[in-house]
């Protein structure tokens, strides 16, 4: 198949031992009841074999909705998923950690419990491995508990059983004004500011920037934050335009085996319409 039959949200690409993996939500099944996460591989980016069920929601398992934005990420020689999960009776969405010796799984609960508060609504959490070897995930704290969506961090354990520290606010949507846009919800009472889907990039001058989603005139986005000392601990600002603004989004950057560089997001922003999006990058277009 190609990447117009594909119809997931939230791609996410890694290249490895020749191959490309794409994970991705079931949009079928992104905002309602759901039991698992697929992946598609190819040799060439063109033509795409799958999907490959590479979890499915286990007997006991506390989820059972908005099986989210997976990501798949080598760490000390094995892969970590992270994915956003939330169930019907505690409706408080959160990330946890899986883990497999195989980009195609099967993957299994690694972490002990979501690594998100449980309070909280958060999802799309990514990871980020400092320069001194310490492991962070990044995530959403999301606007219907805030109003104005935060983009947070937390320490890891060495092991990415549990968080170490508490979570620090890096930036929110509206740093992102004039060109953000806020949206209403009645769930809350005044203009509501998205964070979605941030993805961690070290550029080749040494910069940290970081992808992150949003909404713009034009529909879903997709921004770039920018931290001052080339770490997760520096403030962070936002650009002042969007990297993309063609209601697409959920963004995540990566190389070719040839060296090339993509972007890759989901759109339309429409269920069930959208489907994975390839962009050919230079980096001076996010330098």
């Amino acid at each position: 198949m190609r990447l117009e039959d594909i119809n997931i949200r939230d791609p996410f690409v890694l290249p490895y031992g020749g191959v490309y993996y794409m994970y991705g939500t079931r949009a079928k099944t992104c905002w309602g009841k759901a039991d698992g996460f697929d992946c598609y591989t190819s040799s060439d980016l063109v033509t795409w074999d799958g999907p490959f069920e590479v979890f499915h929601k286990p007997e006991d398992f506390w989820a059972d909705k908005n099986y989210w934005a997976p990501e798949v990420h080598v760490y000390k020689g094995s892969f970590y998923m992270f994915a956003t999960f939330n169930s019907e009776a505690l409706d408080k969405k959160g990330t946890m950690i899986l883990s497999s010796d195989d980009p195609l799984g099967t993957f299994k609960i690694h972490s002990e419990g979501k690594i998100t508060p449980d309070e909280w609504n958060c999802l799309d959490g990514t990871f980020y491995l400092s320069p001194d070897q310490k492991p962070y995930m990044v995530f959403s704290h999301e606007w219907m508990d805030v109003g104005d969506g935060q983009i947070c961090a937390v320490e890891l354990s060495e092991d990415l059983k549990r968080p170490v520290s508490e979570p620090r606010t890096l930036f929110c949507a509206s740093m992102a004004k004039p060109w953000v846009k806020s949206i209403t919800h009645r769930l809350w009472d005044g203009p509501v500011y998205v964070t979605d889907g941030p993805f961690l990039h070290r550029l080749k001058n040494g910069e940290l920037i970081m992808l992150w989603a949003t909404m713009a005139d034009q529909g879903y986005a997709e921004g770039i934050a920018r931290s001052d000392n080339g770490d997760i601990s520096g403030n962070w600002t936002v650009d002042n335009k969007p990297l993309f603004d063609k209601d697409g989004g959920h963004g995540m950057l990566f190389e070719t085996f040839e060296g090339e560089l993509f972007l890759v997001l989901h759109q339309p922003n429409e269920t069930p319409l959208e489907h994975p999006v390839f962009i050919k990058l230079d980096e001076k277009d996010i330098s």
